[in-house]
């Protein structure tokens, strides 16, 4: 699936559905009828009681309601399998020298990449929700007033990843990380202990930007060493994007399920 295609799925998402106006063939008599006998004007109520109304007028709105939701459903379904991307395994384009090992749950919003380092055991934990951010605003203005100039270059990828490294203790550095296709970006960092020790009023340390400067590049230089390269960048964004859209198609049939029973 191309990203210009996952942004107009996005977009279409918030487009207004019309539902079709249904009206009830029952019609409510006013509270009296009135017969006339002679001269003489007499009032009754209504034979059939209020709430037998309400009830018939009830049921058919529910029916009627569902029946158009699974109608949307469907319609939503087929623009959702037209632009599932064809039948591809994208484990044909790890990019050489990818370490780690992908582990993707049905059903889950993020995917598990793992692996061993010597003694350590990386985890990373990408967000598949969100893996595209749109540019600085000041690029978006300059990309508007450029008729000519590509759509995808209007947006930015940004892999939001959580990479945890840890040793036997339990220990481990948290490292909040954003993957772009030129860099990585480390935005913030701290030391987990194993659960059951864990200290609301610890020290979690400074802001990653605060640090020594040559701090910095050594934390970037640690990622890079155990697999947290912005030439994966690419690939994981096909990845997630294509997870996205499989678990959205599922939730729709879900929905679809729960709404016909």
């Amino acid at each position: 699936m191309s990203l210009t295609t996952v942004l107009r799925r996005a977009s279409s998402r918030v487009a207004t559905l019309a539902f079709r106006s249904v009206r009830s063939p029952l019609t409510v008599r006013s509270g009296a009828e009135r017969l006339i006998l002679g001269s003489q004007q007499l009032s009754r109520a209504s034979a059939i009681p209020l709430s037998r109304f309400h009830s018939t007028e009830s049921a058919v709105t529910k029916t009627t309601a569902d029946e158009n939701l699974v109608s949307v459903l469907e319609s939503e379904i087929d623009c959702a399998v037209k632009e599932e991307a064809p039948d591809h395994n994208l484990m044909e384009d790890v990019p050489e020298g990818f370490p780690f090992k992908i582990i993707d749950t049905p059903g889950e919003r993020t995917v598990l990449l793992q692996r061993k380092f010597e003694d350590e055991t990386i985890q990373v934990e990408v967000d598949s929700s969100a893996p595209y951010d749109d540019d600085e605003e000041g690029e978006e203005e300059q990309a508007e007033q450029n008729d000519d100039e590509d759509e995808e270059h209007s947006v930015k990828i940004r892999i939001p990843m959580v990479v945890s490294v840890s040793k036997g203790d339990g220990v481990c550095l948290e490292f909040g990380v954003s993957a772009y296709p030129d860099e990585i970006v480390i935005d913030s960092l701290s030391i987990k202990h194993p659960q059951g020790s864990d200290n609301e009023l610890a020290y979690e340390g400074p802001d990653f930007d605060d640090l020594d400067e040559n701090l910095q590049k050594a934390f970037h230089r640690f990622l890079e060493i155990r697999g947290i390269k912005p030439s994966f960048t690419d690939f994981l964004a096909d990845y997630v994007a294509n997870k996205d859209s499989r678990e959205y198609l599922q939730w729709l049939k879900d929905v679809k399920s729960f709404v016909e029973k």
